[in-house]
């Protein structure tokens, strides 16, 4: 188990591509549970390619200033790429730094208005460590908002047939690394650990079935994101490389039934700084 985060998925191409159609499938859905509007200084941490900090800043005041912080180097540097193709290079400033080490200045700490992470709390060993530090980051009164995984949440029907030792398989993947891939129910309690007090807890709904628009989407992400981990998970003993494989396969033979569904919510918690 490391004591620092690592992230499953990786960031290459393939990668950021998968990220590119998960933000178009929820961030809409994201900002909607946000309900900004006069905030003038806004932090997102683990801002990866940046489209949701980008839709965050779209959300609020005209000349807010928003600050996204971003461990990897090319993830950053694809988020400020994807910026300037939009005609928006000055709408967020992208910082590249740690999680578990805001590049802040002094004067920044404890002056933000709003406090946000996605699917970053989930590739940590300890998440409270960056709970606590978006609590210290904004003002008295502040927001924090969490929004991360349960992967146990999920139900695919019909069932595909190799998939239930996939996705036990993907799941402690997670655990393999030291981090939780069930951290979203802890949300809540992430918030009372470090000291903020929780307001609200929320399901943002992740699911498709066929005849829906964007069910080929959803499903492509699914894929891509269980496919990018199968180096770790293979590595590690959990499943054989035919195992993987057979899983992978079921999933595409089970998208084209006529009655395929994903059932599956995304865990979102808000508070704000006593």
């Amino acid at each position: 188990m490391s004591d620092t985060s690592q992230y499953i998925h990786g960031t290459t191409a393939e990668e950021q591509s998968r990220l590119s159609l998960l933000n178009d499938l929820l961030n809409t859905r994201s900002v909607a549970e946000m309900r900004l509007h006069s905030e003038r200084r806004i932090l997102d941490v683990g801002s990866g390619l940046g489209q949701l900090t980008r839709a965050m800043a779209r959300s609020v005041t005209t000349g807010a200033t928003v600050i996204g912080i971003e461990r990897s180097l090319e993830q950053m540097r694809e988020a400020q790429r994807q910026a300037a193709l939009d005609g928006e290079a000055t709408l967020v400033e992208f910082r590249q730094g740690d999680a578990l080490n805001f590049p802040l200045l002094a004067e920044e700490w404890g002056n933000f208005d709003f406090a946000h992470t996605r699917f970053l709390l989930e590739h940590v060993p300890n998440p409270v460590e960056i709970v606590q530090s978006m609590v210290r980051a904004v003002r008295p009164g502040g927001r924090i908002v969490l929004e991360d995984d349960d992967h146990d949440l999920l139900r695919l029907w019909p069932q595909p047939q190799h998939f239930a030792p996939l996705w036990q398989a993907y799941m402690q993947s997670y655990e393999h690394l030291g981090n939780d891939p069930n951290v979203g129910r802890r949300l809540v309690s992430l918030l009372v650990e470090a000291g903020a007090q929780p307001v609200r807890n929320t399901l943002i709904f992740f699911g498709s079935c066929v005849g829906e628009a964007h069910f080929a989407d959803y499903t492509e992400n699914l894929i891509g994101v269980i496919a990018g981990a199968r180096d770790t998970v293979t590595n590690a003993g959990l499943l054989s490389p035919a195992e993987f494989d057979a899983g992978i396969n079921s999933l595409y033979e089970w998208s084209q039934l006529a009655d395929a569904t994903i059932w599956y919510a995304m865990s979102y918690a808000e508070g704000y700084k006593k």
